[in-house]
Formats: C-alpha cells, structure tokens, sequence
C-alpha cells in the first residue's frame, strides 16, 4: 500500500459502504470516513472494516468532503463516493507512481457510471473526468454545497477508470432527481430570490431533453440514452415546478422546510 489516504463521505450506506473501504485498501494506507450521522449501520460497519470514522451533520458537498482533511495523516489522499471503486489499471497506476517526485498536484480519473450493471456512456456520463487523486496541501474540493469538485491546475488525465455504480436500476434513476436533486436544487433557487414565469418548467425540461439527446449522444445511447435523457429533463421540469409552486401558493410554501436544504 502507498503512504495515501482513502476518503469517503457518507449518509446511510450500509449496502455499499465495506465494498468501498476494501476497494480502497488496495492501495491506501489508511481509510476515513466522515459519516453524517448515519441511522442505519454504515458507522459500525466501516469501523469493522478497518476504517476511521469521523461524525459530522452534512454541511453540503465540497465542505464535507474537506472535513476529512484535518484528520489524514499523509500528503496525498484518494477521495471517492460510497458506490465508486477502483479499477484493476487505476490499481496498477497509483502503484506505479511515484508520488514523492511527480510533479502534478493531482489526477483526473475517467468515472464510469453504471445504471444496474449496465455502462452507460451517452450525456457526458463517459469520460466524466474527475480530480480525485490529490494533494490536499495545494488542491482540494471547493468549499460550496452542490456540485463542488477539485480544481484541475497542475493536474494531469490518466488512462484509469473509477467505477460509479450511480443508479441500481432504472426506477431509482427516475426517483432519486424527485426525492434529492430537484427539491434541493428548487430550495437553492427559491432562497436566491429567483423568479421564474409559468413557461419556466417546460423550457427548462425541453431544453434539457433536447441538449441532452441530441447534442450529447442520448439517442445513441439506446433505451439507456432514452432513460437518462428523460431523467435529466424530469429534474429540470421539476426543479422549476417547484420554485413556481412555491411562488403561486402560500398554502404549499408553508408546508416546506426551507432551513433543510442540506
């Protein structure tokens, strides 16, 4: 194992969240968990699997993940999601590197996103490059709270894949934008004061479909570029619905709790 410190984040991942760990003890010397306050038996399980957890409640995407940074004990670490694993080449190459002279301060990994066991290219799913493989003394996640990620200066794209089981069917990708990323993004909205017009939704959901299918390769993509393309529209759609809703009825708007965004 390389002097390197696996990352994790995690809510509630009790199905994934062993395989994760033991995918990153192939090359790390050391695993930590920030865990945010898990109900199920995510803790205790990555504490059985040879993990460091630390609890602490969400504080949204990029600030989460740099929480874990006042608690590794080496200069490179290795930060990955609970349903993502290392490849076999992205193995070989952190065991080639030498990591003490290269003179980049991170890596981009190619993620490869899977809906169930199936690869799924289309609508920049694939190569979605990702710097995950860093030092955490010149680079890190931006401190924001949605769709943060590491900055690419002085980084370089290696030929490796890290693996993203995203969805475990077609049903949760449909179901996920609804219960997470359509109210969390509407509330992000809202907050700011944005002011959308009863066209807001469909134009929004058109023009994602219509990106997405056509511009970036869903309808290559088969019934899989079909699915993802709708998903994403339905997200867009739903986003704005929301923020719209919110706008038109009081009656609805005090029923949401706009302080849990997180």
């Amino acid at each position: 194992m390389k002097p390197i410190s696996g990352i994790i984040t995690t809510l509630n991942e009790e199905r994934n969240i062993v395989e994760a760990i033991k995918s990153l003890q192939q090359v790390c010397d050391e695993v930590v968990v920030v865990d945010s306050l898990s109900s199920d038996n995510t803790i205790s399980l990555a504490e059985q699997t040879g993990a460091r957890v630390v609890l602490q409640s969400y504080l949204g995407d990029g600030i989460q993940k740099n929480v874990a940074l006042d608690y590794v004990k080496n200069l490179w670490v290795l930060s990955i999601d609970a349903d993502e694993r290392l490849t076999p080449e992205l193995v070989k190459f952190i065991e080639d590197t030498d990591f003490e002279h290269t003179p980049y301060d991170g890596f981009a990994l190619r993620r490869r996103n899977y809906v169930g066991s199936r690869w799924v290219k289309c609508c920049r799913w694939y190569p979605d490059w990702l710097v995950r493989l860093y030092r955490h003394d010149r680079l890190r996640f931006c401190p924001v709270k949605q769709h943060s990620h590491v900055p690419t200066d002085n980084t370089l794209r290696v030929k490796a894949d890290l693996i993203h089981y995203r969805y475990k069917n077609t049903g949760e990708l449909f179901a996920k934008p609804e219960r997470n990323y359509s109210t969390r993004g509407a509330k992000i909205l809202y907050l700011s004061g944005k002011k959308v017009h009863c066209w807001s939704p469909i134009s929004h959901g058109l023009g994602a479909f219509f990106v997405n299918y056509f511009l970036r390769g869903g309808i290559l993509g088969g019934i899989d570029g079909l699915s993802l393309t709708l998903s994403i529209a339905q997200n867009s759609y739903l986003k704005y619905a929301k923020v719209l809703e919110w706008q038109r009825d009081p009656k609805v708007r005090e029923t949401e709790n706009f302080d849990n965004v997180w």
